[in-house]
């Protein structure tokens, strides 16, 4: 199935060109037709010649002003326009119909023919013009639906201040804490084994040689000897704490 025309505005030109076309000329060849009763050298008139012209184009032109003006809205408007056009329309259609049913008569065609066959040619005009009108409309509306291209978003510039950096703030400095001097405790050396029994030996035997205390301590008299003389040098010291009894050291 054939599909129509997106507008089919070309076919409504040709049609109601076609249709002024044809109804023109047969007006005016209606006003060449001779009366029963004309003479051999008659001729038309000329204002009959151009009379015979203005019947289609004022049929053409009542439709167009009825069809396409933007009438405002209102009761007095639509009485101008409808009592005022469509009788110039309808006589000029009348007329050029009359025009056109003597000439298919004058012609020799039938009764029938003669009857409908002007309003083909009239029909014809006032539909085309009826199509233009229409076709017209529905490109305006068209045109008013589809959206406008908009533009595209264009990203705004974001000013950005520099930021001042921050003055950094300083600590406070902690009041100073007087130093509290700490008195070095006094390290004392563990003492050997052979030292304790010299000490012991000695604790044991008040007043008794070296050469006795090395004999009960059971070490060397130079041991017990040097064990002795760290023992006075100790005991001397004031952190020293006080022996129970201090011996007392005869030379041998």
């Amino acid at each position: 199935m054939r599909k129509p025309s997106v507008s089919g505005r070309g076919w409504a030109y040709i049609g109601a060109a076609l249709g002024g076309t044809v109804s023109i000329a047969a007006n005016v060849a209606h006003s060449y037709v001779p009366p029963a009763d004309a003479s051999a050298d008659w001729s038309p008139q000329t204002g009959a010649v151009i009379g015979a012209i203005f019947w289609p184009v004022a049929l053409f032109v009542a439709t167009e002003i009825l069809a396409r003006v933007a009438w405002p809205s209102g009761l007095r408007w639509s009485a101008l326009r409808f009592l005022g056009l469509l009788p110039v329309a309808l006589v000029a259609a009348i007329v050029s119909y009359k025009h056109g049913s003597g000439l298919l008569s004058y012609y020799g065609e039938d009764a029938l023919t003669a009857h409908l066959g002007p309003l083909a040619v009239d029909g014809l005009m006032v539909m085309a013009s009826a199509a233009l009108l229409a076709t017209a409309h529905r490109a305006a509306t068209a045109e008013d639906t589809v959206p406008a291209e908009s533009p595209a978003p264009v990203a705004a510039e974001v000013t950005t201040t520099p930021e001042t950096p921050a003055e950094p703030i300083a600590a406070e400095a902690p009041a100073p804490v007087p130093a509290v001097k700490k008195t070095p405790a006094k390290r004392v050396t563990p003492r050997p084994a052979s030292a304790e029994k010299v000490a012991k030996a000695a604790a044991k035997l008040p007043g008794a040689t070296v050469s006795e205390i090395a004999a009960k301590a059971g070490v060397s008299t130079s041991t017990a000897r040097r064990h002795l003389a760290t023992l006075r040098v100790t005991d001397a010291s004031p952190s020293a704490p006080v022996p129970a009894e201090t011996p007392h050291l005869v030379a041998a």
